[in-house]
């Protein structure tokens, strides 16, 4: 994906709100890791995560309903998208619903000081839903989580997007899709559309502190339950400060 190289994730309420009212009318080598742990202690199977979803190209969803996904809003505007592979398995598309407060980003920000983007970023809703043609029987939907209690929290994130670590950040030229990784952060802060992730240094850091990056976009964030994961936000943004064309993510102390 080349339009956005930013990431951060937006609360899963908001594609819930938006998931109830369609449904009563008829959501990247993969995380940059520590530097002092195995990337092996991060690796896991696609069997471990079968709702997780697989846009075409780069770019995750998730299934929350038989025939629903959720996914990232800018992870589904840069290039058509007729199928999408779940569990291994390629289902056919019948119809992208893109947030109606989804705003694509202005192409002369791009380039100029962070400030102006991430503003515009924290006012629009990165968030779409996917309906399948056929109802998905072979996995079962991950549920929304619907408190309002996320900050504190230590939250669960997976995807297969670039990679690296938190001392170099992201490498250079790491694909934007790789091997299936799975971490975990903290919520350091939640309003009404955003949660905020940072990613640690070792001092600090959780066993597996990871932070999402380029192509995990869409990726969901899960939270556990009593046992039971729950979809609390998805991967869309990460907080820059300075030039746009000179950042580069993913070091130890990154927003998401």
């Amino acid at each position: 994906m080349t339009d956005n190289p930013l990431i951060r994730p937006q609360r899963a309420a908001s594609a819930c709100c938006l998931c109830a009212a369609v449904l009563l009318q008829m959501p990247l080598n993969a995380i940059v890791i520590r530097h002092d742990v195995p990337d092996s202690e991060y690796r896991v199977s696609a069997s471990a995560f079968p709702a997780l979803v697989y846009l075409p190209g780069e770019g995750h969803g998730v299934l929350i309903a038989k025939e629903w996904v959720v996914t990232a809003a800018h992870a589904t505007t840069w290039r058509p998208i007729h199928e999408l592979t779940i569990n291994g398995t390629v289902r056919s598309v019948e119809k992208i619903i893109v947030h109606p407060g989804y705003k694509r980003q202005p192409k002369d920000m791009r380039s100029e000081d962070a400030a102006p983007l991430m503003a515009f970023l924290a006012g629009t809703d990165d968030i779409a839903l996917i309906k399948l043609q056929h109802a998905v029987s072979d996995v079962t939907p991950i549920p929304v989580y619907k408190r309002s209690d996320e900050k504190g929290k230590v939250v669960e994130i997976v995807g297969v997007g670039s990679t690296g670590n938190g001392l170099v950040g992201e490498y250079p030229g790491s694909p934007h899709r790789g091997e299936l990784r799975c971490g975990e952060t903290r919520v350091t802060g939640a309003d009404e559309r955003w949660l905020e992730l940072r990613f640690q240094g070792p001092t600090h850091a959780l066993p597996h502190e990871a932070v999402p990056a380029d192509g995990d976009s869409g990726a969901p964030v899960f939270i556990d339950v009593q046992g039971t994961r729950q979809l609390v936000g998805l991967v869309s943004h990460k907080f820059a400060s300075g030039p746009v064309a000179k950042f580069h993510c993913c070091f130890y102390g990154q927003i998401t």
